[in-house]
């Protein structure tokens, strides 16, 4: 059976997953929102705790656009609760333990670490329209500078859809 992929300018298939605050969220549950889904290795790493961090202090701006941000990785809830707890993350972490969204997301990819190939998330972001329409991907992405590339482009988006 070929897995469900999400496509530029298409609506993202249905998902539910555990989340931080003892919750599941749905793609049913982000009706009427923009959504930021932003992909990441792993908890607790230097590069994952920076980009969440930038998307930690500019939350407020996300806000004033709408727009919810998620981080998802294969990490456990309790993994998550840890890192966002002592990180401040005012945003909700998803745990993808069976890879149903980064399946959805085609996240992951083989890296190579210290010689060594692997499996692991490719750093990604999504952002969907309210109506859970793909409208803009980001891949391979580089920490510095991406959370102002995100909000520019929701902005950007919002102004062509009004």
């Amino acid at each position: 059976m070929p897995s469900k992929q999400a496509c530029l300018g298409k609506k993202v298939p249905a998902f539910k997953l555990p989340a931080t605050g003892e919750q599941e969220i749905s793609l049913a549950d982000l009706k009427d929102k923009y959504v930021v889904l932003y992909f990441y290795p792993k908890d607790s790493t230097p590069g994952c705790t920076r980009e969440g961090q930038d998307f930690r202090d500019n939350k407020a701006k996300f806000s004033r656009q709408q727009a919810v941000i998620l981080g998802v990785s294969r990490d456990s809830i309790k993994a998550h609760e840890n890192f966002k707890t002592k990180q401040g993350f005012n945003f909700e972490l998803l745990s993808d333990k069976e890879e149903v969204l980064c399946n959805i997301f085609d996240v992951i990819k083989e890296k190579n670490l210290y010689g060594k190939k692997h499996m692991g998330i490719e750093r990604s972001t999504f952002l969907l329209d309210p109506n859970g329409v793909l409208k803009h991907e980001w891949r391979k992405v580089k920490v510095d500078g991406h959370v102002d590339e995100v909000l520019t482009t929701l902005k950007q988006i919002k102004k062509e859809a009004s």
